[in-house]
């Protein structure tokens, strides 16, 4: 009797912004072995430009196409954590695809975790370089509510805390391992 193992071969990170798709996506990679690619990388080195070039030059209708493309050429990755970008699961038919092409892992923050994580980095964040700490938090719950309904179609939704990314990463590594021994 043989038994079919299930392997990993792409994992995908969903996530509102500042969930910690990138900075967990490292090393849960690292732990599994994987390779790591980030999709805004991808998508500047597609574009030749950065992500806020892109906004502010082509506006966000372009960035999504372009965003939906480079989704669509992660199917030529093997064994790869990718981290996707925030609003990457809410537009076309991008978390069906990604449904299709991998398993999806939803890194769920509360909206106080995630303004405490992006207060520092708005400069590099088209979408929220404006605002005030309340606005930031009304962005974010406002943007939560939209969202959530893509997100959580994900095969897997880790609920996060304020533990290191580290401890995080650790622990969902088990996970993953347990799903693919």
């Amino acid at each position: 009797m043989s038994s079919k193992r299930l392997e990993i071969n792409r994992i995908y990170l969903i996530g509102f912004m500042g969930s910690g798709k990138s900075t967990i996506g490292k090393m849960l990679a690292q732990h599994l072995q994987l390779a790591f690619y980030d999709m805004d990388t991808l998508i500047e080195a597609k574009a030749q430009k950065t992500i806020n070039e892109i906004f502010t030059e082509e506006g966000e209708n372009e960035f999504r196409l372009i965003e939906k493309d480079v989704l669509h050429k992660t199917e030529q990755l093997e064994k790869a954590i990718i981290a996707t970008g925030g609003g990457a699961p809410c537009h076309f038919d991008n978390m069906d695809w990604i449904g299709q092409h991998g398993m999806s892992l939803y890194l769920r923050a509360s909206p106080f975790l995630i303004a405490q994580r992006l207060r520092f980095q708005q400069s590099h964040r088209p979408l929220i370089k404006e605002l005030n700490d309340e606005e930031l938090l009304d962005f974010i719950d406002s943007k939560l509510m939209e969202r959530s309904p893509f997100y959580e179609q994900a095969d897997m939704i880790y609920d996060q805390d304020e533990r290191t990314a580290a401890a995080m990463a650790s622990e969902l590594a088990l996970y993953v391992l347990n799903l693919f021994p």
